[in-house]
């Protein structure tokens, strides 16, 4: 248990280190999607296994739903990332993140708004029953 939980922190570090790498290099201002391709480029080239635009279907009484709702990101099949560009997250933010956290039985999440100038303001970190 001790050694999965290492190698989260160790991805979940990486990924808010690449987040940082991109917005210094980019600044807000673009397309969410601009900034999705350019995290995934840099996750990747770090060797981590990244799915872009998940489908996210959700089983209810036995009934499987194909919703349309897309995880952003999907990082080694343990962490999703939530791209955002608005002006302030909201709760509908961290609770869209937190039900795909808890729907895919996932533990960590991060919710990326790049649109702010400091992007260490930008980054949260939501967990799921830890």
């Amino acid at each position: 248990m001790e050694q999965a939980i290492n190698k989260i922190e160790d991805i979940a570090k990486s990924i808010v280190d690449c987040a940082f790498k991109v917005h210094s290099t980019l600044g807000p201002g673009l397309l969410e999607s601009v900034y999705q391709i350019c995290l995934t480029h840099d996750l990747r080239k770090r060797g981590y296994a990244v799915r872009i635009e998940v489908p996210m279907p959700v089983t209810y009484d036995g009934v499987f739903i194909e919703t349309g709702y897309r995880i952003d990101m999907l990082v080694e099949e343990c962490i999703i990332i939530e791209n955002k560009t608005v002006e302030t997250i909201l709760p509908v933010h961290q609770m869209q993140l937190l039900t795909y956290l808890r729907l895919s039985q996932n533990k960590l999440g991060f919710l990326i708004n790049w649109r702010t100038s400091l992007i260490k303001n930008g980054i949260q970190r939501i967990v799921n029953g830890l």
